[in-house]
């Protein structure tokens, strides 16, 4: 069953006084009967998270709450994810990280939506690209044509 849209937020994206399981049950609440095996999934794509499923989300770390608000979207099997900035105030190695986890949803044919600051990252992983400038569309094509452009930083600060 198909449920359209998972969404991410960047900020308070998991229920801190509740456990990872919690938050992952939350997550198929609409889908009750496939919750254990979406669970499953969700723990084969972040190991770390069935290790530690007793544990408060409130405890932690910035990138493994975003890995929980992201397996909380996917319990509902949804076939559009969009992400709000899911690498801001991560460490370069903890966004590496981040960046192959959409890339690995992306592959299990999920459409991915990034909102991401970081424009030759998410234009490195992305297939097709849009360039906001102060809540307006800028530029748009197929993302390694605008990671070409020479202009592009340019666009960023809205000249």
């Amino acid at each position: 069953m198909d449920l359209g849209l998972g969404y991410v937020p960047q900020n308070r994206n998991v229920f801190p006084s509740l456990t990872i399981q919690e938050n992952l049950e939350i997550g198929a609440y609409l889908r009750p009967k496939a919750m254990k095996e979406r669970m499953e999934q969700v723990y084969l794509m972040f190991p770390d998270l069935k290790v530690a499923a007793k544990r408060q989300a409130g405890t932690l770390s910035g990138g493994q709450r975003n890995m929980l608000a992201v397996g909380r979207a996917l319990m509902a099997d949804p076939s559009v994810l969009l992400l709000d900035e899911p690498t801001a105030g991560l460490s370069p190695a903890y966004t590496k990280t981040v960046w192959e986890h959409i890339l690995r949803i992306a592959e299990l044919g999920k459409a991915v939506v990034v909102v991401e600051q970081n424009a030759t990252t998410a234009l490195s992983s992305a297939d097709w690209g849009y360039v906001l400038v102060a809540g307006r569309n800028r530029d748009e094509g197929p993302a390694q044509e605008l990671l070409l452009r020479p202009d592009i930083g340019k666009m960023f600060l809205g000249r």
